[in-house]
């Protein structure tokens, strides 16, 4: 599944236009690298987020070409959520 279709559906973020403006910042990492919007995004993988001033890393738990807006939070299991640090060592 495309990157930017999953943030979308998995409800991280709201509009699939969003998710592809981001990743195309290099606000999205897919285990660890730069991401596009097209990048293919599989089951196991751990995709951090910038939104604003933190960082979100959530782990793919399945795939899903639609949902719920209930059962959106279970395509992933949330990791952390950390405020941005000047000196976290990630270079946004």
């Amino acid at each position: 599944m495309r990157l930017d279709k999953f943030l979308k559906v998995s409800r991280l973020i709201k509009r699939r236009t969003v998710a592809k403006d981001i990743s195309e910042q290099g606000r999205v990492l897919v285990n660890g690298r730069e991401a596009k919007p097209s990048a293919s995004v599989k089951v196991g993988d751990e995709l951090t987020v910038q939104f604003g001033q933190k960082l979100v890393t959530v782990k793919v738990e399945r795939l899903a070409e639609s949902t719920k807006k209930e059962e959106a939070s279970s395509l992933y299991t949330l990791v952390k959520e950390e405020p941005i640090a000047k000196d976290n060592g990630i270079d946004w």
